[in-house]
């Protein structure tokens, strides 16, 4: 975990062999049915910001490796809650200076993903998506001008660079691979488990756009009313409320992370999802109450995006999702996982959960994801560890909280021992799982 975020740090891409010395040398390494997870949840617990690697087993004669191929752009990087860096073979802790340099560039929209010039020119682009885009921003009276040549609409946009586009434009109006790719699955039942459709796409934002919601249009279900010589389709989710969390999870999404946006149709709901943390010590209620300014993690893509009246830029698209669902009798609900943002929408009226119940179901959640955290832990302290270690596993800085919530309840519980039970206050106290 160390080198992978020291490599990260110095040059934002490498590869780690489990199985091969420093230099070069294959000895192999033993690897169980269980080795790929045990190094990927290692990866998703304690490398932060998020990455998501490919893992896979290299042969080299008859010798197995682990290969780790990663990539990351939102440096710095920490194993552990600590920076580090490489130089030579050492993967050294990071300096401060470094690591304020490094927080300064990250957070400085000139240094932004979206301001870089890619690899992408005017040539690249899809002339159907970018004149359906241009077609609908006049219709709003977003955008005057009576120019459709594309270089100098993109231009006026600030969406290009000479010939070639920002990776904003990219993103927008390309069919590339530019980080744009949208994983759709329908599941059998309410779980994760068995899926009885998978599809990934790749290509521009408008198109994927387009894809996304006519999927979920034939996906779910519709009812028919009538009245005085009409004909009305209803759809079970108001059609506003998923135009909006669609935009939102592309224009609000991190397109750096590695990761994909993911729509996934169960049984009972239906959830969208995009990669890229929700604004820290922001709450999605707080923005349904209206209460809140627009915090843009792409402010290029955002503006256009706005020009055609895809996406409002007063912070209003949550409120405009949950008003709808209120008006059509829809339940919806927005979780805010370390790595993303989740829109829920439940299917066929799924009844609101009463207060009680609801309490219940965040106190089950909780508890489970306690356990999970525990559990970790325990394989963690196979081999002895001493406190600091353990709170900076779990990522606690409290001392209390630790003892109280997980230290002293796992002794009693006589899962974890000391080292040195005759002296447990000592300043060389280890603790291991049994």
């Amino acid at each position: 975990m160390l080198s992978i975020v020291a490599i990260l740090n110095k040059h934002q891409k490498g590869e780690l062999y489990f199985g091969v010395k420093n230099d070069g040398t294959v000895i192999g390494q033993e690897i169980s049915d269980e080795s790929l997870r045990k190094v990927s949840q290692a990866i998703g617990n304690h490398i932060k910001p998020a990455i998501y690697p490919e893992i896979k087993i290299m042969q080299f004669g008859d010798r197995e490796t682990i290969l780790v191929r990663f990539e990351g752009m939102r440096r710095p990087y920490l194993a552990y809650n600590v920076p580090r860096i490489r130089v030579a073979d050492e993967d050294l802790v990071m300096d401060q200076d470094t690591y304020d340099t490094m927080i300064r560039k990250r957070d400085n929209t000139e240094y932004s993903w979206e301001k870089r010039v890619s690899e992408y020119t005017i040539d690249d682009v899809n002339e159907e998506a970018f004149l359906g885009y241009l077609k609908k921003a006049k219709e709003a009276g977003r955008i005057d001008f009576e120019d459709t040549d594309v270089k100098t609409v993109l231009d006026k946009l600030e969406l290009i660079e000479g010939n070639y586009f920002l990776n904003a434009g990219a993103a927008l109006f390309c069919n590339c691979g530019i980080v744009n790719e949208l994983q759709i699955a329908k599941f059998a039942s309410d779980e994760r488990l068995t899926f009885t459709d998978i599809r990934r796409y790749s290509g521009s934002v408008m198109e994927l756009k387009k894809k996304a919601e006519q999927y979920i249009i034939d996906a779910m279900d519709w009812r028919v009313e009538f009245g005085n010589l009409t004909r009305q389709e209803i759809p079970e989710i108001p059609l506003d409320a998923l135009r909006e969390a669609i935009t939102n999870s592309f224009g609000h999404r991190m397109f750096d992370s590695g990761q994909s946006n993911e729509i996934s149709i169960f049984k009972n709901r239906i959830e969208i999802y995009n990669p890229g943390a929700f604004p820290a010590n922001k709450t999605p209620e707080s923005y349904v109450a209206g209460n809140q300014r627009p915090i843009r993690r792409n402010p290029l893509i955002a503006r256009t995006l706005y020009y055609s009246k895809d996406m409002e830029s007063f912070a209003t698209g949550l409120k405009r999702i949950k008003d709808a669902c209120d008006k059509a009798g829809c339940r919806v609900e927005f979780e805010t996982p370390d790595d993303g943002f989740i829109v829920i929408f439940y299917r066929h009226g799924t009844p609101k959960l009463s207060g009680i119940a609801q309490k219940t179901a965040q106190k089950e959640k909780k508890t489970a994801q306690k356990k999970e955290r525990i559990d970790a832990l325990l394989e963690y302290c196979k081999e002895p560890r001493d406190r600091e270690e353990m709170m900076g596993f779990l990522g606690i800085k409290h001392r209390t909280t630790f003892r109280n919530d997980y230290l002293n309840p796992l002794l009693l519980e006589g899962k974890i021992a000391m080292t040195m039970p005759d002296k447990p206050r000592s300043k060389s106290q280890k603790f291991y799982s049994i």
